[in-house]
């Protein structure tokens, strides 16, 4: 999916449905039949298609069937297709051999390595017939890419490099087949030139989905958006495709348009993700701040689907560490694509938590936690949802330091809440664009205070930035309760860095962040992305009830950091403080905002 949507991004408009043999610039695909073995040369196929079934390394990438043929890169049968070139007319043929040397055995120890290995050995074989059919007259350039691998994205400046000194140094045979320099500026304008959109709308007179074995194709034909008698032009058609992959189980999409007597009729040819229909995603999280707060969790989500031919879902999370959760949801939309669904949901929880009078912690209690809770909703787009919810919980608490000879104490508490969320962060370790909006309201049913039947309420924001190497987030978080303390009480690594965490309650909790840092290096692919380092700036504070949030005595805290982005999630090291307050170190895995 991610290869789909970077091609989009980086072909004008007007190329993606393009011929690949219209192209100003005579352009050949090649790609490889996966049942066959043969070669097939992709003339007339739309452009961004023929590139994406060209790029379908194995292992890497997805096959695409494209014109009734399952393909994946070409470089299998023909890596330096030289016939080919022959074939369109060429009389000279300037020929780049870019076959990646064989690696040395220390670089084996990965399936990533052996299969990058694998892979060269078969296309080295056809390269050496393919540079036997080059002639006298012929050119052939071989940049040293020595150490260099076709997952070395990072590298990419040294390939440049190496394909510039290997071209200079052939300058003497490629001077005579140069163009005066005027007819060459002519050609690079015409070529660069920009394309006009793809425009033409004509109306849609039939949509079919086509692939579906486990997925419902009324729900995907849904989740597009596209309806029959609508009138799209082709761009605008493979965008709506495009948002089958924000369902995350859709592996590949094959736009095919025909058009017939003036309107047009569309196969969405769907590749379901194998993983998809019972996937789980683990996770860890770390957290130290070589003091008294220190824990870890250890986390598992399973999800099942679909579970009927509406598309219903039963998720299931399990966590185990310092707080320990097992839960399970039954989420179940109201018709085939229907954006309307209802869920049940049932958890259990356990954990221990200090409890602070005056910023000082007094007493460390254990509670135990099991709520079921019935919610009805409305999706809005990939983007997020709204819903309606009525729960009950059952909580048991016990004072465990200092101990005590009291009973347990047990609650009962039925709640009625309403929720929006909102969430297009991406990436999710360290977010660079998007935003997240959640905002929240619970009513408490059965009890009364002073003020009523208990109501607390929360507005929390994000909106993730970046510019050039430089990347961060602004974040804004305001909770209240009209009996007892609010929801999410404030200290921690970034929430008042240095203060200890969870110390800083009040029935109205008021906070915000900006955190800013800067890409300093990258880490192997097979180890992670990037590292950076950075720093946050936070205010907040919480005030008892009747009292107002008063500026002069917001608190002021900061850290400085170094963020790895590791496959097991953001790895921080850092230190913060609290003005006028404590300063601590941390170790933090997991995402913080």
């Amino acid at each position: 999916a991610a290869l789909e949507q970077a091609l989009q991004a980086l072909l004008p408009a007007g190329l993606h449905e393009q011929p690949a043999d219209t192209l100003r610039l005579p352009f050949r695909a090649v790609a490889a039949d996966l049942l066959t073995g043969d070669l097939v040369e992709l003339r007339d196929a739309p452009l961004l298609q023929a590139m994406r079934a060209s790029m379908s390394v194995p292992g890497v990438f997805a096959p695409v069937r494209l014109q009734g043929r399952l393909l994946v890169d070409g470089g299998l049968v023909r890596n330096l297709p030289v016939d080919l070139a022959r074939a369109m007319g060429a009389q000279v043929v300037i020929a780049v051999n870019l076959g990646s040397s064989l690696a040395a055995e220390e670089s084996l120890g990965t399936s990533l390595g052996v299969a990058q290995q694998m892979l060269t050995l078969l296309t080295e074989q056809n390269v050496q017939r393919s540079l036997q059919e080059l002639g006298p007259a012929d050119v052939l350039i071989s940049p040293d890419l020595q150490g260099l691998g076709f997952t070395d994205f990072d590298r990419y400046e040294q390939a440049w490099a190496a394909g510039y000194r290997a071209t200079l140094a052939l300058a003497d045979r490629l001077r005579p087949l140069a163009v005066a320099a005027a007819q060459a500026r002519q050609q690079e304008q015409q070529r660069t030139a920009p394309v006009p959109a793809n425009d033409r709308r004509l109306p849609l007179s039939r949509i079919t989905v086509a692939g579906a074995r486990h997925l419902n194709a009324d729900a995907l034909r849904a989740h597009t958006g596209l309806q029959v008698g609508q009138v799209l032009s082709a761009d605008e058609i493979r965008d709506a495709a495009a948002r089958l992959y924000g369902r995350m189980d859709i592996a590949g999409v094959d736009v095919q348009l025909t058009e017939v007597e003036g309107q047009q009729q569309l196969v969405l040819q769907v590749k379901e993700a194998d993983w998809a229909r019972s996937r789980v995603r683990l996770g860890l999280q770390l957290h130290s701040d070589f003091a008294d707060d220190n824990g870890f969790g250890i986390r598992a989500l399973h999800v099942a689907t679909p579970l009927n031919a509406w598309g219903g879902e039963l998720r299931t999370l399990l966590n185990v560490g310092t707080e320990r959760q097992l839960g399970t949801e039954w989420w179940q939309p109201l018709g085939p694509g229907s954006p309307w669904f209802v869920s049940a949901s049932l958890v259990h929880g356990a954990t221990a938590q200090d409890v602070y009078v005056e910023r000082r912690a007094v007493a460390r209690v254990g509670a135990r936690v099991t709520a079921l809770e019935l919610s009805v909703g409305r999706q809005l787009g990939d983007w997020g949802d709204v819903r309606l919810g009525v729960g009950r919980a059952q909580g048991v608490g016990q004072v465990l330091i200092p101990e005590q000879d009291l009973d347990a104490e047990r609650r009962t508490v039925s709640h009625l809440v309403a929720e929006l969320r909102a969430d297009t962060l991406d990436p999710i370790a360290f977010p660079v664009r998007g935003q997240l909006l959640n905002a929240s309201l619970t009513r408490v049913i059965g009890q009364t205070s002073g003020t009523g039947l208990p109501l607390s309420s929360q507005i929390l924001g994000l909106r993730a930035f970046s510019w050039g190497p430089w990347g961060g987030h602004v974040y804004g978080e305001w909770s209240h309760a009209n009996s007892g303390d609010a929801q999410e009480p404030l200290g921690g690594f970034m929430r008042l860095s240095g203060t200890s965490p969870q110390s800083i309650d009040g029935s109205t909790v008021l906070f915000g962040r900006l955190v800013l840092a800067r890409t300093i290096g990258q880490l192997p692919v097979f180890l992670g992305d990037a590292l950076r380092a950075g720093f946050s700036a936070e205010i907040g504070n919480g005030v008892a009830a009747g009292q107002g949030l008063q500026l002069a005595k917001m608190k002021l805290a900061g850290s400085v950091f170094v963020a790895l982005d590791t496959r097991f999630g953001p790895l921080y090291v850092g230190a913060g403080g609290t003005r006028g307050g404590s300063s601590r170190a941390y170790l933090f895995l997991g995402p913080v905002w």
